[in-house]
């Protein structure tokens, strides 16, 4: 605390004699980034990560006349994920694809480009789209993640490049979509693969070199290699390397920290969320015994060697895809009667944690959306007291929440003023069985589970198709707004579609949200009463972000529908096919104006005479779930059962095979599967074709 304070008064002396620069973010500033509304300096704006600004300019009497002030359209429609940083009138952000720019925060003018070229095929290694959730700034350079595991500094005037450096191994499936974060001069990075095959860890680099200066495993290697000669090897040795059995290393074990990252200035140390295991299933990981730290793990590090200082498990033996990576929220609380320094996470597993910050020990565990894996957490051991039938080992078990996760990389907000968290939620019920004749496939998802029809008696009398159905009409959505103290939610708005976008919460007694339809709302902090729209006419799922610029208050947010959701949901299931991203900024009487899309026909079926044997349909459904549909029902991607490729032996050959649309993404899949599973999956999608045009039904509409 005594750093703190010390760092906090250098702010304050340094303002009027620091070097005018493009990006100047120095450690000082950051300290007193609270105290800083016209600017958003960080991922979260402060290093608390609240995504809470105190500005009012903009408020719960005036948002009615809140219109367009700019808009700035990018150059393809994938997933746009970014929180843009606003510093000094300039905003710096990225988008798909690992690209940066600069703009001016006032005009929307473009200052600068910058395009990494990374290898298209390396969007076959992204789990959930090649997007990108922003850039860092610290001391005139622009820090970058790229998707194919490189992070950049660039120069905050002019985006040119400073230096680069390699952060994964490139012929593994690593990728990197989270934010970096600037601690006491180191870039913190993260990675993403696990469910592909990759042992996770985090890394400081030097952010005037780029040079490593220290990296903590998540998870431990071979123990045949010895020592990593990591930060990490002292817990590892002590306790942690306990917890794991098996064969754990030959699919690299999991563990990613792809999020989120927060530093916690009180007691300087770092904070990191760890993702889920490779592959889910705790029995094809670990033989179903051990803990596996630090999976599923909230982790407090020294920031400036990386030493292990705490930990909190969320799910010991994870087995779900119930990652801790979701956002952490550091605040000041008042519970009975004391204050308290905590940290708030709502993770992917439904409960919402509250974690004294100096020591990880919990204070307080409640479910913020409907859940059936757990009867509780246990405020004495910290620990979930599991159903046990939700390990789905003797038979399947239809989980909720499941991998999707009650809670995703979408930011939440926690407003000080109302004293209330505003979390974006899910409801995705998912049949997870046990996957007894697990294959690895290095490079492709590995789960070790069986995702399979609802169990018979989920719809009485129901057929499989039926059931199926139904089960996807009980997805919906949830804006809650939790009472962190009290446990309970104040309010809470539902919503017929699950996928909602990140929060921002204002003085103005506001809360700021996107949906996956394009429409981004305003609505009151206090009730949830809605007071403002605006249709971008293309999904969003990205946190806003506002700020003041010659004066003015501004809110902006990137639209552009992508990511898992935009990948894996239906695409009749859409308004309309996914354009090209767009950054829009508001302001009171804006005179913007954003170009009305046209309307695109939906795309037949595809539809074909051709004959197949049952043998076939049933191995092309196996090898379909295996690698198509996480990519492919969705919007963003083809969706096969529209694709003319399907009504073509050859031509789709060309594609999953031979690799003809490799630099979009689409690698060739022969290492995997060959030519006769790839035409068994044709006639599985040619049969579920016709099946869907007999049988679909509209989904639901806002």
């Amino acid at each position: 605390m005594f750093y703190r304070a010390v760092m906090l008064a250098a702010a304050l002396l340094l303002t009027g004699c620091e070097k005018p620069q493009a990006g100047n973010v120095t450690e000082a500033r950051l300290l007193a980034a609270e105290d800083d509304p016209d600017n958003w300096l960080s991922y979260g704006r402060t290093y608390a990560e609240q995504r809470y600004s105190p500005l009012e300019d903009v408020n719960d009497s005036n948002v009615g006349k809140l219109s367009l002030a700019w808009a700035v359209e990018f150059d393809t429609n994938r997933g746009q994920e970014a929180t843009p940083i606003v510093v000094d009138g300039i905003m710096y952000l990225s988008t798909a694809w690992s690209k940066v720019m600069a703009v001016d925060a006032s005009t929307g003018e473009v200052l600068w480009r910058y395009d990494p070229k990374v290898d298209g095929q390396k969007g076959a290694h992204a789990c959930c789209d090649v997007v990108n959730r922003g850039v860092a700034v610290w001391e005139g350079k622009v820090f970058v993640g790229t998707i194919d595991g490189r992070l950049i500094a660039l120069d905050a005037g002019t985006g040119k490049e400073v230096w680069s450096t390699v952060t994964v191994d490139q012929k593994k499936p690593y990728t990197i979509t989270m934010a970096p974060r600037v601690v006491r001069g180191k870039v913190i990075i993260g990675n993403s693969g696990a469910e592909l095959g990759v042992r996770g860890y985090v890394s400081a680099y030097d952010a005037n070199s780029g040079k490593l200066v220290w990296r903590f495993y998540t998870v431990p290697g071979n123990p045949a290699d010895g020592p990593d000669g990591a930060a990490s090897d002292e817990a590892f040795a002590k306790f942690a390397g306990k917890t794991w059995n098996g064969k754990w290393w030959e699919m690299g074990g999991g563990g990613t920290v792809w999020d989120s990252v927060v530093y916690d200035a009180d007691f300087n140390q770092l904070i990191v969320g760890v993702g889920n295991g490779s592959p889910w299933n705790h029995r094809a990981r670990s033989a179903g015994k051990g803990d596996n730290l630090f999976l599923s793990s909230i982790l407090a590090l020294d920031p400036d060697t990386g030493k292990y200082k705490w930990h909190y498990q969320v799910n010991p033996g994870e087995t779900w895809d119930f990652t801790a990576t979701q956002q952490i929220t550091l605040a000041d609380l008042t519970i009975d009667g004391k204050p308290r320094k905590v940290l708030m996470q709502a993770p992917k597993n439904g409960f919402f944690y509250v974690i004294d910050r100096s020591n990880g020990k919990l204070i307080s565990a409640e479910n913020f959306v409907p859940q059936n894996w757990a009867e509780k957490i246990d405020l004495v051991t910290g620990r979930p007291v599991e159903r046990p039938e939700a390990r789905f080992a003797d038979k399947p078990y239809l989980v909720y929440p499941a991998g999707i996760g009650a809670h995703a990389w979408h930011p939440m907000s926690y407003s000080p003023k109302t004293g209330l968290v505003y979390i974006p939620a899910m409801h995705v019920p998912l049949s997870y069985g046990d996957d007894v004749n697990y294959t690895r496939h290095i490079g492709r998802w590995n789960t070790g589970v069986t995702f399979l029809d609802p169990p018979e008696g989920t719809v009485p009398g129901a057929t499989p198709a039926e059931r199926r159905a139904a089960l996807a009409k009980m997805n919906r959505g949830m804006l809650v707004a939790w009472d962190p103290v009290a446990q309970k939610a104040r309010w809470q708005v539902d919503m017929p579609w699950p996928w909602n976008g990140g929060t921002l919460a204002t003085g103005g007694n506001l809360v700021f949200q996107g949906d996956p339809y394009g429409i981004f709302r305003a609505r009151a902090a206090d009730t949830g009463k809605e007071l403002w729209k605006f249709d971008a006419q293309r999904g969003i799922m990205a946190g806003p972000v506002t700020f003041r610029a010659k004066g003015v208050q501004y809110v902006a947010v990137l639209a552009g529908y992508g990511g898992s959701m935009g990948m894996a949901t239906a695409s009749d299931w859409m308004r309309r096919p996914p354009a090209n991203g767009v950054l829009l900024a508001f302001r009171i009487d804006g005179k913007g104006t954003l170009a009305k899309l046209p309307a695109i026909p939906q795309l037949p079926y595809a539809q074909s005479d051709e004959t197949f044997t049952a043998a076939q349909y049933a191995e092309g459904e196996k090898q379909y779930f295996a690698f198509c549909s996480i990519c492919h029902t969705g919007p963003v991607n083809p969706n096969l059962f529209k694709s003319q490729l399907a009504t073509n032996r050859d031509a789709w050959r060309s594609v999953v095979i031979e690799g003809a649309l490799k630099d979009n993404g689409m690698i060739s899949f022969a290492p995997w599967i060959d030519a006769d599973q790839a035409e068994a999956i044709r006639a599985y999608v040619l049969k579920s074709a016709r099946e869907q045009e007999l049988t679909q039904q509209k989904g639901p509409r806002p």
